[in-house]
């Protein structure tokens, strides 16, 4: 049952991510606001819901160290398998012929300056209700900086004929169906996933850390893939580091202010190492421009690291004696 329960709750997410990136384009296109600005702000914030309901209810549980990894995971997975995906998939002409922005100019900072502060503030082993309000403030700063520097991204010219047939509340109703499909769908999926894992032996811990950050992470690889099929890859990028900005932010500042999370950088130095490394390859793709397969398989090889330290302990890959 379980598994047919995953396979329906997929199929609302794809649905679901169609409504949102259908939608958000015609907001886009109707208001000259580039794609890259939607993808970051409205489907960023709307694909990182999953992260910031698991995270409040493990705070409420009083249980921080899985409110503290969903977010981590998160972030390692829309890096490392979310954003490979686009660069496997993707065409090179899609980057040549619509990706007019500077990633690396303009938002290379914002997606490792809140994990840099992140862990300026775990050193004390504790994220607080003060650390919560400043995590929210850097969020809300991003979001300033994408409004005023909006007015100098190049845009496509308003189609005349979408602006006559707009309607803000035909758009808002299917982007709140599409976002509450992929909530529902990413809720489902997590609840199924977790009981096949059980089935399969596998601990709690570990379905907190993997199964609960993969399963948060779906709205966001669902979205991203939907997008770039229609060659939408800047509203694709764009959502990659909007919700890893909005789950260091958003996510962790939303946990804290339930309840303080205790955090212990040692115990998490392997998971916060990867995640930093994974942030640290991405700024480095986009200083370059290596938007391509190649640069893909490194991010994907990064999670196999990822992957394999965290299973290999729990279930050897060994051939049985």
């Amino acid at each position: 049952m379980d598994f047919v329960i995953f396979i329906l709750a997929m199929g609302g997410l794809i649905f679901g991510a169609d409504f949102i990136v259908n939608q958000s384009e015609r907001i886009a296109l109707r208001f000259n606001i580039s794609e890259f600005i939607i993808g970051s702000t409205l489907i960023a914030l709307g694909t990182s819901l999953p992260e910031m309901a698991a995270s409040m209810a493990a705070s409420f549980n009083d249980k921080p160290e899985i409110a503290i990894a969903n977010a981590v995971g998160s972030n390692i997975m829309n890096i490392t398998l979310v954003l490979a995906v686009i660069f496997i998939l993707s065409k090179k002409t899609h980057w040549e012929e619509t990706i007019t922005r500077d990633f690396f100019a303009k938002d290379s900072i914002w997606a490792l300056m809140p994990i840099l502060i992140f862990l300026l503030m775990g050193i004390d082993g504790e994220i607080g209700k003060f650390d919560a309000a400043l995590l929210f403030i850097l969020m809300f700063s991003y979001l300033l900086f994408l409004f005023q520097d909006a007015r100098n991204d190049e845009v496509e010219e308003v189609d005349q004929e979408l602006r006559k047939n707009f309607s803000w509340i035909t758009s808002l109703s299917l982007l709140f169906v599409g976002f509450a499909m992929v909530v529902i769908g990413a809720s489902f999926a997590i609840d199924s996933a977790s009981n096949i894992a059980k089935s399969l032996g596998v601990s709690e811990w570990m379905i907190g850390v993997l199964v609960l950050a993969f399963g948060t992470s779906l709205p966001e690889l669902i979205v991203s893939i939907t997008a770039v099929i229609k060659g939408k890859v800047g509203m694709a990028i764009g959502n990659i580091i909007g919700s890893n900005l909005a789950n260091t932010t958003m996510v962790i500042g939303a946990a804290a202010m339930v309840n303080n999370l205790d955090i212990s950088l040692h115990a998490y130095h392997y998971d916060l190492a990867i995640m930093t490394a994974a942030t640290i390859m991405l700024i480095y793709i986009t200083a370059n421009k290596l938007y391509s397969k190649p640069a893909g398989i490194s991010l994907l090889i990064v999670l196999s690291l990822f992957l394999y330290e965290k299973v290999y302990p729990v279930i050897p890959i060994v051939p049985a004696s």
